[in-house]
C-alpha cells in the first residue's frame, strides 16, 4: 500500500512502490563500505558486513535543501520531509507546507499516513508470536482464518513474503469507486477480503512473488486471533511501547483524523490513481499544470480499508528509530532476528542478486559491504519511504504529501533517488520511468 495500498499492479511497472527505485539506485552504488563498529544491540545478530573504510559523501545541508526544494517545486509537491541520519550526524530537511494556501512548514515530528510501511509492523508482530511459540511460519492460514480460498495450502510465511497467489483486493475497481463515493466509510478486514475472495487466485501458493495487500489483511486477522485483542493494541503492546515509540499508532477503525501536528495529503483525481496503475490523461495533466485543476485533499479518507496492510500514522522521527531498531536486532531475539534477516527472497528468480522481499521488508545489496533494508508506502494523499543501511549506519525517511506527480511518478521515490546522490558516491540519477521502490 504505497506501498502503500494501491500497489500490486502498479508495483510491477513502476516499482512496487518504493522497492525498485531503491534497487536501481543502490545497484549503482558499488563501493559503499562499513564505516564504524556496529553499536551493541544485545545478543541478537545484526545485518552488518565486514568493517571497512567509509566512502559516504560529506553531507552538505545547503545542497540537500536545494535539491529537496527544487524537486518539490518540479513535481508540485505541497510539502516534503527528509530525515537522514549518518555517522556524520542527523540532518532534517523540510520543504513547503502541510496545508495548501498557508505557510505551515512540516517537520520531523509532523504526523502523516505511512501506508504500507505498516507492513513492517504487522510482520514484526507475527514474528514475535512465532518467537513466543504461539504460531509457526509453516502454519496454514486456514488454522486461524476460515473461508480463505485454498487456505489449507497457503502458509503464514507465504503471506509474509507475498507468495500466496491470492487476488489483491486494492486492484478491484469497486474499491476505489466506493472510497470516492464515501471517503469516511468504515471497512472491516472481512469486507476487503471478500472483494479478493470473489476473484480466482493469480497463481498457486508459493509459485511466484506478487506484492499483495490481501496477504497482510489476513495477517492482521491472524494476529488478532492469537492475541485476542485488536491489532492496534497488539502493535502498541508488542512494538511501540517496548521501543519507546510514542509517535506511531494504528487509528481506531472509525477514525478519520490524524494527531496534531499533522500534514494534509493531496492527490489529483480519484483514488484509483493511487490504488492501481492508472496514468493521468493528458487533459488532466494540462489542467493541473495550468492551475485550473486543483488536487483533492484526501487527509480524512478513512484508512480502515488499509488496516494491517497500510493503515498506520506516524512521524518521521519515530519511523527512523523504528526501522533502525528492526534491522539492528532490537525487536526479536537472536534466533528470530536471523530468521527475519534470512526471510528475504529474490522477487525475480531470474535475478537472484536483485531486489528481495521477506517478512514485511525489502532488501537490496548494492556492494560487498553495502545493503539497505527498506519499505515504502502510498495511499491517496501521501507517499513515503523508510530504509536503513546497517553496513554504513545510514537511516533515511522521506515523506511527501502528494501521492504521485502529474507524470505518474511516485513523489517520494523521485526524491529518494536525488537524496541518495547526496549520501553515496557514484549514483547516476535514474531517468523518469525507471523502476522505483515499493510503496503500496
Amino acid at each position: 500500500m504505497q506501498t502503500g495500498i494501491g500497489e500490486s499492479r502498479r508495483r510491477h511497472r513502476r516499482g512496487r512502490l518504493m522497492r525498485l527505485a531503491v534497487c536501481a539506485v543502490l545497484l549503482a552504488t558499488a563501493g559503499c563500505a562499513a564505516n564504524s563498529t556496529p553499536e551493541s544491540t544485545g545478543s541478537a545478530p545484526t545485518a552488518t558486513a565486514p568493517a571497512g573504510p567509509s566512502v559516504l559523501k560529506t553531507i552538505d545541508p545547503a545542497a540537500l535543501q536545494a535539491t529537496v526544494d527544487a524537486t518539490a517545486k518540479e513535481l508540485l509537491i505541497p510539502g516534503a520531509v527528509v530525515v537522514l541520519r549518518t555517522p556524520q550526524g542527523d540532518f532534517t530537511t523540510v520543504s513547503g507546507t502541510t496545508l495548501r494556501g498557508t505557510e505551515s512548514p512540516p517537520g520531523a515530528d509532523t504526523w502523516f499516513r505511512i501506508a504500507s510501511n505498516t507492513k513492517t509492523m504487522t510482520a514484526a508482530a507475527i514474528v514475535l508470536m512465532a518467537q513466543e511459540g504461539k504460531l509457526q511460519f509453516t502454519d496454514p492460514v486456514s488454522r486461524y482464518v476460515p473461508d480463505v480460498p485454498n487456505g489449507e495450502n497457503i502458509t503464514l510465511a507465504q503471506l509474509l513474503t507475498m507468495r500466496s497467489g491470492l487476488y489483491n483486493y486494492t486492484d478491484a475497481p469497486e474499491l476505489s469507486a466506493a472510497l470516492d463515493a464515501d471517503p469516511t466509510r468504515v471497512w472491516t478486514p472481512q469486507e476487503v477480503l471478500a472483494i479478493a475472495f470473489q476473484r480466482p487466485p493469480d497463481f498457486p501458493p508459493g509459485a511466484e512473488y506478487a506484492y499483495n495487500n490481501t496477504n497482510y489483511a489476513l495477517l492482521g486477522l491472524v494476529a488478532e486471533k492469537i492475541d485476542g485483542k485488536p491489532l492496534a493494541t497488539s502493535l502498541q503492546d508488542r512494538l511501540f511501547a517496548p521501543q519507546g515509540l510514542q509517535q506511531i499508532m494504528l487509528p481506531a477503525i472509525d477514525s478519520t483524523s490524524i494527531p496534531d501536528p499533522y500534514s494534509h495529503g493531496y492527490m489529483y483525481g480519484g483514488s484509483a490513481f493511487a490504488l492501481v496503475d492508472a496514468p493521468y490523461p493528458p487533459d488532466m495533466q494540462a489542467a493541473a499544470r495550468a492551475g485550473t485543476l486543483q488536487p483533492t485533499d484526501y487527509t480524512n479518507q478513512n484508512s480502515s480499508y488499509a488496516s494491517a496492510a497500510g493503515g498506520a500514522v506516524a512521524t518521521a522521527t519515530d519511523l527512523a528509530t523504528w526501522i533502525r531498531a528492526l534491522v539492528e536486532g532490537r525487536v526479536f531475539n537472536a534466533d528470530f532476528q536471523r530468521q527475519w534477516l534470512d526471510s528475504v527472497q529474490p522477487e525475480d528468480p531470474a535475478n537472484p542478486d536483485g531486489q528481495q522481499y521477506g517478512y514485511g521488508i525489502s532488501q537490496q545489496r548494492f556492494a560487498p559491504n553495502g545493503s539497505m533494508y527498506f519499505h515504502g508506502g502510498e495511499l491517496p494523499g501521501f507517499n513515503s519511504f523508510i530504509g536503513y543501511d546497517p553496513d554504513n549506519k545510514v537511516t533515511l525517511v522521506i515523506w511527501t504529501n502528494l501521492t504521485v506527480s502529474l507524470d505518474s511518478e511516485h513523489t517520494a521515490n523521485v526524491l529518494l533517488l536525488k537524496v541518495l546522490d547526496h549520501v553515496y558516491p557514484g549514483i547516476p540519477l535514474a531517468p523518469p520511468g525507471s523502476p522505483t521502490p515499493t510503496t503500496r
